[in-house]
């Protein structure tokens, strides 16, 4: 039987991508990519992300008190939640090859930089800390290519 430490580890750090040497987030990031092209055009994308931001809340906070560091690096369930959210809330019809590659880019400018208010939001305790500023980062990236696509339709 696994222990609630070790699961909690195991989700919130992706089957253990988040231990990558270099850029986990950017991994975590590109297998949430990775994911959405798998499953595209599936009504499982969307279960797999609900689960997954259901998740994320639970076993992230866990995990970060497990590790005793706040929002440690390989807590990395929020990059994934964060990129498919962006990538399911825009018109699938338009997520084209480059398209894809802007989509993820800007995600990640948003996660690395932190831009007002998602700084702010990763302050907040636990859970909330560590998954709300992946999830306003998507909301960023939606509304940037929400005006995109209209200015180039």
């Amino acid at each position: 039987m696994i222990s609630m430490q070790k699961l909690s580890r195991l989700i919130s750090t992706v089957f253990y991508i988040g231990y990558f040497p270099f850029v986990p987030g950017t991994i975590a990031s590109l297998a949430g990519l990775g994911l959405f092209l798998l499953f595209r055009s599936n009504i499982f994308l969307y279960i797999l992300t609900a689960l997954l931001v259901i998740l994320g809340f639970y076993f992230s906070g866990k995990a970060e008190e497990d590790l005793r560091k706040k929002d440690a690096q390989v807590i990395v369930i929020d990059e994934v939640v964060g990129i498919l959210l962006s990538l399911i809330l825009l018109p699938q019809a338009r997520l084209t090859g480059w398209i894809l590659f802007f989509i993820f880019l800007v995600f990640r400018i948003f996660d690395w930089t932190k831009p007002y208010p998602i700084r702010n939001l990763q302050k907040l305790h636990g859970s909330l800390g560590i998954m709300l500023d992946d999830i306003l980062a998507a909301f960023y990236t939606v509304i940037i290519f929400q005006v995109f696509f209209k200015l180039t339709s």
